[in-house]
């Protein structure tokens, strides 16, 4: 099947309308018709060639929602009509141990990702979301519970969402414990919210002084100014968990000193440069950590899926056409945006 696209044909060239192959459903796929798709930072970084590896024609686009047009034969969990989800990946060994264990994302053969990944169908790579419609294993797919009028603000959880809710449950985070986000960008406003919503004390960090308001009416305790010494100092060994939302290097250690003993920072955004050799002292002094965790598993995005409509949480988002993409990343690289640019493609076409 042939359906319209966007994307680029090299790192150096504007991204542009294109048309692309889409397989006919296997016995476990689900097709499904996109609706919105969320624009990610890694977006940028893979198409722009900025991460090494880029693969082209690049389609970018993993926070995709959309309805399902057809089911492959032995496809028992969804059905046509169904409000459905597609995040990181497509696909994994489905074998391993990790995978076993539901933490499909750490695959030890490698997972697929949705787009720049090995695929045996054209162009043999798999590309993304900033198309019409798309086919996925069925066990790649997840259940969208929002309302239809939220579905836009719901792409975003597909990759902002799991990337700052696996760490918060994987370092148990509840409440009586005070948190820690650092950046208040599509990632750290999603942390912020989740953190609330979990009952946490949260204190985001920024560096820049008027984003306070917005940061607490996102559901901070407090905000601190990550350039002012004195707030940053006033929050000395207090807390018990930092997400660090940051993709930009800087330096770690300003937020290592702010951890407790056996506080953990963990890092979600991944940097174009490395960030300095953080101090050992640091860490030794405290029993501190420093960890990195990369999006969930796809019973764990689930269950993010189903806590956000329960809790009636989304993406505070920009709706955006398919011609104004470029604008939108050179907003997104000056972070001129608030929080998430989201593709509504409806106007592919």
């Amino acid at each position: 099947m042939t359906v319209m696209a966007y994307g680029a044909y090299a790192a150096d060239t504007p991204l542009e309308s294109m048309q692309i192959m889409r397989r006919a459903p296997d016995p476990h796929d689900v097709a499904i018709a996109i609706v919105y798709c969320g624009i990610c930072h890694s977006d940028l970084h893979t198409v722009r060639g900025e991460w090494e590896g880029t693969l082209f024609p690049c389609v970018p686009g993993h926070e995709i929602v959309g309805r399902v047009t057809a089911v492959g034969s032995n496809v028992t969990t969804f059905e046509v009509g169904d409000l459905v989800g597609v995040g990181c990946m497509v696909d994994s060994c489905q074998s391993c141990p990790s995978c076993a264990e539901g933490l499909e994302q750490y695959c030890e053969a490698g997972m697929v990702p949705t787009y720049n990944g090995p695929s045996a169908d054209a162009p043999g790579h798999t590309l993304g979301g900033y198309a019409q419609a798309i086919t996925v294993n069925e066990n790649f797919v997840l259940k969208i519970r929002h309302g239809e009028e939220h579905l836009a603000a719901v792409a975003p959880l597909l990759c902002a969402g799991i990337t700052t809710w696996s760490p918060l449950r994987h370092w148990n985070i509840g409440p009586g414990m005070k948190v820690g986000i650092v950046g208040i960008g599509g990632l750290g406003h999603m942390g912020v919210k989740l953190a609330h919503a979990l009952g946490v004390e949260v204190v985001a960090f920024t560096t820049s002084a008027d984003k306070c308001d917005a940061a607490l009416a996102l559901g901070a305790d407090q905000v601190v100014v990550s350039r002012n010494a004195d707030e940053m100092a006033a929050q000395a060994d207090s807390f018990d968990f930092i997400l660090n939302t940051v993709a930009a290097s800087h330096d770690l250690d300003a937020y290592t000193a702010l951890l407790k003993r056996d506080g953990t920072m963990t890092l979600v955004g991944v940097p174009e440069h490395a960030h300095p050799t953080p101090a050992v002292f640091n860490l030794v002094s405290r029993r501190r950590s420093i960890a990195g965790s990369m999006i969930g598993g796809i019973a764990e995005t689930q269950e993010m899926l189903d806590f956000c409509a329960d809790q009636g949480i989304t993406a505070d988002i920009e709706l955006i056409r398919a011609d104004e993409i470029e604008a939108a990343f050179e907003r997104m690289r000056k972070g001129d945006v608030k929080y998430r640019f989201v593709l509504d493609t409806a106007s592919l076409a």
